[in-house]
């Protein structure tokens, strides 16, 4: 990880800051947020009871709501004065927490008098109580939390998704997904949801602390979901970066917790990348809904390699020229073979719009953003498309540019990104190589 391409909290609130007023009172609060969400209907854990004022607590019965539930400050940070409640006691006078802690009516109604008065929010200023579902643990991530819901951040800005990590509760952290109180931190490969490297205390680990259970590997289910989500709450948010916190439902899938208008940065050490070059580079994209967003970060921000396991097989060799076979765009579409130039002085992989226009490529669907660049007419645009092809038998999916190359040898040519994982090797000849493919 590079040192410039890190984000650091100055650039964090001035180059990225997050300029609506209207956005950032949503933030604040967890009941606005709430409440915002759902009326663009989306899911969050359900909310019991508003506690605004001192006399709303009085003669109110605890019974007139689920025995399992989480009571909260709207507006705390680091997941501070949050009790989750489990379950009743065997007698039914008490509740137990998560952290199996007895607690009493007249518990609640202290704790809740300590939020009313801003015991828990920033600043010390009034605040508003309210009592939400409980959402347990999903069964995925039972070896992996300690008496507490996981949950999963993804920062999105500009509507793309451009990082993303669980936070795993830990003894230490109190049953609380919160990083600052001991939790674990563990990235995830945003193309495929499958954790990465994992961070407790800013140093990296490889297994849960204690244990022999493997952070890295650990598929996230609902992830397209989550990420749909995620975006869509930072479009209503009307905010530029956000943190959008999920939680998983074994009941009803994701949930948003809250939006954080100022999310933490320790999000770069769990996945070894620093924000800032992430967000610069889809800062000036035009991107149109959620989904086109997805297809944007699935394919710029993808793990190289994220949990593959070794080939027995010899590293495949690749010579100048090869003949590569490209998927079509498009149901009902065949794949088609083309040549293709190996070249590891280019960084990213281009084709030639002929072909690029008949493989369905240049669908709307299809195309990721347009690229600017400089020549003797002037500034013109390029599509980045996603393409997917298979290069001695290795299957490809990456993004490429699309230009005018009937007067080159070979209408695509590779470069080093998608690279990874073979051999060059100058002196090969690929007999089925023939630029005459070109022409076809």
């Amino acid at each position: 990880m590079k040192f410039s391409s890190i984000l650091g909290l100055n650039a964090r609130n001035g180059l990225f800051a997050n300029t609506s007023a209207r956005g950032r009172r949503i933030a604040r609060s967890k009941i606005i947020t709430k409440r915002i969400l759902g009326r663009s209907g989306i899911p969050t854990p359900e909310l019991y009871k508003v506690f605004r004022k001192n006399e709303d607590i009085v003669n109110f019965d605890w019974s007139n709501i689920p025995s399992s539930f989480a009571l909260k400050p709207s507006k705390s940070s680091y997941g501070d004065g949050i009790i989750v409640i489990r379950k009743k006691s065997s007698d039914g006078k008490a509740w137990i927490t998560t952290q199996r802690k007895k607690l009493y009516a007249e518990d609640f109604n202290l704790h809740i008098l300590d939020i009313l008065e801003g015991a828990y929010s920033i600043g010390s200023v009034p605040d508003v109580a309210f009592c939400e579902e409980y959402v347990g643990r999903h069964k995925v991530f039972r070896r992996f939390a300690y008496r507490g819901t996981p949950d999963v951040r993804i920062m999105v800005f500009n509507k793309v998704p451009v990082m993303a990590m669980l936070r795993l509760p830990t003894h230490e952290s109190g049953g609380k997904a919160n990083l600052h109180k001991g939790a674990i931190g563990v990235g995830i490969d945003l193309e495929t949801g499958i954790t990465t490297e994992a961070v407790y205390h800013g140093e990296l680990i490889v297994y849960k602390p204690g244990t022999q259970s493997k952070l890295a590997g650990l598929k996230i289910p609902y992830w397209n979901h989550i990420l749909e989500i995620a975006v869509k709450a930072q479009m209503v948010s009307e905010l530029n970066l956000v943190g959008v916190d999920i939680v998983l439902s074994p009941e009803r899938g994701p949930l948003v917790l809250e939006i954080n208008s100022q999310p933490g940065l320790q999000i770069q050490l769990a996945n070894l990348s620093g924000l800032r070059k992430r967000l610069e580079k889809v800062e000036d994209l035009h991107i149109h809904d959620a989904e086109h967003g997805i297809k944007v970060a699935k394919a710029i921000f993808h793990a190289s390699s994220v949990n593959k396991k070794k080939s027995d097989t010899e590293t495949p060799s690749v010579g100048i020229f090869e003949q590569v076979k490209i998927k079509k765009n498009g149901k009902g579409k065949k794949s088609r073979m083309i040549a293709a130039k190996i070249d590891t002085g280019a960084k990213s992989t281009a084709i030639d719009r002929a072909h690029a226009l008949s493989l369905g490529l240049l669908e709307r669907n299809n195309v990721l953003w347009n690229r600017r660049f400089l020549s003797s007419l002037g500034e013109q645009k390029r599509p980045v498309v996603n393409i997917t092809f298979w290069l001695a038998g290795k299957r490809i999916t990456t993004q490429a540019g699309v230009a005018d190359r009937k007067r080159l040898k070979t209408p695509m040519i590779i470069g080093r990104r998608d690279l990874e994982g073979f051999v060059v090797d100058p002196n090969k000849r690929n007999q089925n190589f023939s630029s005459a493919t070109y022409k076809k």
